[in-house]
């Protein structure tokens, strides 16, 4: 087991945050990682619990050790019982080490009124043997600086000659110095005093200005400010405010996404245009009435659509416009312990930037592998950079394609084609305060058309379609994308952020169609629970698939979670396990498990199996002793859509569970549907899933 001891060079260097995106980074690697916070050391802002365990717990499914309060550290510390407390320090380190591969531990803060943390610092690490890493925030400082920096706090455990002492993080890198600390190829480079010394560059995050903005309810807290309309509150996010006293012709240039608005409830002409630029599209961060007075009631009237259209959070608070703007200036920009969305974001920053080959060749193989959900996600990410497919989207002017086309592209995810005018697209980009980044293909369907009638003519020539049928078919945009999938144009397709599923997967049957070596096209989920990722077929196709296209939807999933990275073994779900029950159902599922097996006996699957013997080892044990699957299934092959589709929106929903799909099986080419209420992230995993598919054929 490793353990990872991460220490500052000074207050504010960013710790926390770069403690949960090096724990974040480990679980990616499918690593088995815990966390430990010895000494319970209050943020500056802090009344409650110590807050780097708690943020660890929110966003983690793992359960770190309480840290010893820091009252009792220092009753020990002045009783001259140093080693006691080391004691306590390395017991409690059990808890956080049992089943793990490598332990992260943060330190403590040299701060006036801790004085002594440099030095605990260095007895707890040499306790636990710990290997050390050190985190620095550069503030216009020369490489030279940097590194002055890092050995003083290099020496305090030894200087870079121990060889516990690994290397450094650094924290908050402004573009100008980051351009010194990474050669042409962005790799990193160590620091020059250091290039003789076993002293590794970790880490380099750059300064983003985006991850300190608080949610518009945080501004409502602060501010004790009396709330108008709700809105979307808890998701619209502050990345910055005006305060605005000229005209509403001078502050339209200031209405861009993420901006909170403030002026006094009187300004009528600025409310109004407020209203109207959130209903053009623009997704402002909320307004803020200050010198608590009301708008207008027949202003609110004329200004009731456009609120209620567009969720625009409506705070109004007693202070003036001047205090209110100060008081934001100088808000707390700590993570609140439950913004468990803006923790994520940073958490995924920094383990974006760490030097995942040097971590992965430090820390070793897992001891058992194991793909949890941000594993998952990052070898998806990492298999469709890979894969460099053409993904078409023909819902191209919807804000959350748009976003995640862009997203995608800058990463490497996929080439993306968004079907729109690029004026369109353009504007929206705009309004979203996004930059539309080169080799994003925005192509317009109306120039496109003509070119797929007689290719459509001839794919459908059987049923009878004429050109003018056609013609009238390719005005829809996904019949258009399928088009261009159906021609070799695009390696993919994925659609339905506002069609529905019939839209989107019945032009792929009418003219993709299924592979030669299928009998049925079904879909699987992949439900990402707190510790693994799970499958789910069949959820969105087949409403009652007889025993035999169970059968093949049962191998169809399992063949797709290997392809994933999942170990497939596969229980095919009914209400009565083994020969408990009977009745038409129960033997249709007993059936198609016979004939799964038969067709691939290389496969792990039993059933029928109830859904609790499937999952729970001590409910197996009692249920299906001597099965092969029971209690350790991770591919659930439900007997009909009513029970899949019920499932898997109850575990998503009932235990806050993230699932990427539907993704379709047993086409020719990958076509992909969205649900409606799809993230921007549900769309960029959508598209890195097509983008595998496509590239496995």
């Amino acid at each position: 087991m490793h353990l990872l001891y991460i220490v500052p060079t000074s207050y504010d260097v960013g710790l926390t945050s770069i403690t949960l995106g090096l724990v974040h980074a480990l679980d990616k690697l499918g690593l088995r990682v815990g966390f430990f916070k010895p000494v319970a050391q209050q943020h500056r802002s802090d009344t409650g619990p110590e807050r780097s365990t708690q943020q660890v717990r929110a966003a983690t499914t793992l359960t770190p050790p309480d840290p010893v309060p820091l009252s009792k550290v220092e009753s020990l510390l002045g009783d001259n019982k140093r080693s006691e407390l080391l004691e306590i320090v390395v017991s409690q380190l059990a808890q956080a080490a049992q089943d793990a591969d490598v332990v992260v531990v943060e330190g403590l803060i040299s701060s006036q009124t801790m004085p002594y943390a440099e030095r605990l610092n260095a007895d707890i690490a040499r306790s636990l043997n710990a290997d050390i890493i050190i985190v620095h925030a550069p503030h216009n400082e020369t490489p030279q600086d940097i590194a002055d920096k890092l050995l003083l706090t290099a020496d305090t455990f030894g200087g870079t000659a121990n060889p516990n002492v690994i290397g450094y993080i650094l924290n908050k890198v402004d573009p100008d110095c980051l351009a010194t600390l990474t050669n042409q190829e962005g790799q990193f480079q160590t620091l020059r005093p250091f290039k003789r010394k076993a002293f590794e560059a970790i880490g380099h995050i750059p300064w983003d200005k985006a991850l300190l903005a608080p949610r518009t309810r945080d501004i409502a807290t602060l501010l004790q400010a009396k709330i108008i309309n709700e809105g979307d509150i808890d998701h619209r996010r502050v990345a910055h405010h005006i305060l605005c006293a000229r005209t509403a012709a001078n502050i339209v240039q200031h209405l861009r996404s993420n901006t909170l608005i403030i002026t006094p409830g009187d300004r009528d002409d600025i409310i109004m245009a407020v209203c109207l630029a959130a209903l053009n599209g623009v997704p402002l961060a909320g307004l803020l009435l200050t010198n608590n007075v009301p708008p207008h009631e027949q202003i609110i009237t004329l200004c009731k659509r456009a609120i209620q259209k567009t969720d625009l959070p409506i705070l109004i608070t007693d202070s003036n416009s001047y205090n209110t703007a100060i008081r934001l200036d100088r808000m707390n920009t700590e993570v609140p312990l439950d913004d468990q969305e803006r923790l994520q974001q940073v958490m995924d920053n920094v383990a974006d930037h760490l030097n995942i080959t040097w971590i992965q060749s430090h820390c070793g193989e897992p001891v058992e592998p194991r793909l949890s959900p941000p594993a998952f996600r990052y070898q998806l990410v990492k298999s469709a950079q890979q894969a460099n497919k053409r993904i078409v989207l023909p819902e191209g002017d919807e804000p959350r394609t748009i976003q995640a086309a862009v997203l995608c592209q800058q990463r490497g995810i996929a080439h993306c084609v968004l079907l729109a005018k690029a004026e369109t697209v353009h504007q929206i980009a705009d309004d979203l305060d996004i930059t539309l980044p080169e080799g994003l293909d925005i192509l317009d369907p109306e120039t496109l058309r003509p070119n797929y009638i007689q290719s459509m003519v001839e794919l459908r020539r059987d049923k009878g379609l004429t050109e003018s049928m056609a013609a009238v078919q390719l005005e829809d945009n996904v019949v258009l994308g399928t088009m261009m999938l159906a021609m070799g144009h695009t390696d993919g397709l994925v659609s339905g952020a506002v069609h529905t599923t019939a839209n989107t997967v019945r032009p792929a049957f009418q003219l993709i169609k299924s592979r030669p070596d299928t009998r049925i096209v079904s879909s699987i989920f992949f439900m990402l629970l707190p510790d693994q990722v799970l499958v789910y077929g069949d959820c969105a196709v087949n409403p009652d698939p007889d025993a035999s296209a169970l059968a093949d939807i049962a191998i169809q999933s399992a063949d797709s979670a290997a392809q994933f990275g999942i170990s497939p073994r596969v229980a095919m779900i009914s209400y009565s396990t083994g020969s408990s029950g009977q009745g038409t159902d129960v033997e249709k599922v007993r059936e198609a498990t016979r004939l799964a097996k038969e067709r691939r006996p290389d496969l792990l699957i039993d059933g029928p199996l109830q859904y609790d013997a499937a999952s729970i080892c001590s409910v197996a044990d009692s249920k299906a002793p001597n099965s092969p699957v029971a209690g350790k299934a991770t591919v659930f092959i439900f007997p009909d859509l009513n029970t899949g589709n019920t499932t898997y929106k109850a575990v998503q929903r009932s235990a806050n569970v993230i699932s990427v799909g539907p993704m379709l099986q047993g086409l020719r080419k990958p076509v992909n549907d969205l649900s409606r209420g799809a993230l921007v992230d549900d769309i960029v995993y959508t598209i890195a899933l097509t983008t595998i598919q496509a590239a496995q054929g």
